[in-house]
């Protein structure tokens, strides 16, 4: 046993630390001051089809605890996109996961940030990004355009912290679906599937 093991900070202080510099940085862009546990981020990332021949966007991946998860389903590094505001998470990113498409950028201006991939269509979307930070209005087109970028009945899988769905039902053209709720997170997290309903 290395017996300098105990002052060594774990994996996940380091990544609460460098969680917690973040918000303090842009509490706008970071919605909690602790990363999404890793019970939580298995469950976000349980709706993703890993027998699909489409790349995944996972949005506002912070210190990638999403991220791993959505690897450890079985998606291909080169086939997952992460889309971070914050430069520093993106340093961290990059570091941890080489072979991710790893972009800094705007998750509510997903043409300029994607640039040339702009007309990419993905399996689903994964979204950390603080919607209840933003406007009503800025929500709603954040989903519809997410829509546009996924195949019809594919989901978008989003958290928040509070009970109800941060994008309301009944404003646009997509169902809402409260997807579970998990205790096991600080602060508990609230999940929501939106999807473009299917022309019958």
């Amino acid at each position: 046993m290395n017996s300098h093991a105990g002052n060594k900070p774990s994996g996940n202080w380091s990544e609460t630390v460098r969680f917690f510099k973040g918000w303090l940085d842009k509490p706008r862009a970071v919605g909690s001051i602790v990363p999404t546990s890793a019970t939580t981020a298995r469950e976000m990332a349980s709706l993703v089809d890993t027998a699909s021949d489409l790349p995944v966007l996972e949005l506002g991946p912070g210190t990638g605890v999403i991220t791993k998860a959505i690897l450890d389903r079985g998606v291909q590094p080169e086939s997952l996109w992460a889309i971070e505001y914050a430069e520093d998470f993106v340093e961290h990113l990059r570091k941890e996961y080489p072979q991710v498409n790893v972009i800094q950028g705007d998750a509510f201006n997903l043409d300029d940030t994607l640039g040339d991939k702009k007309d990419t269509i993905f399996d689903s979307i994964v979204s950390a990004v603080p919607l209840l930070n933003f406007p009503v209005p800025q929500r709603i087109a954040y989903v519809e355009d997410l829509l546009n970028r996924i195949p019809v009945g594919r989901p978008i899988m989003q958290i928040t912290y509070g009970p109800r769905s941060p994008v309301p039902p009944g404003k646009g053209n997509y169902t809402v679906e409260r997807h579970g709720f998990v205790l096991r997170n600080v602060p508990p997290a609230h999940l929501w599937v939106y999807r473009r309903a299917k022309v019958s």
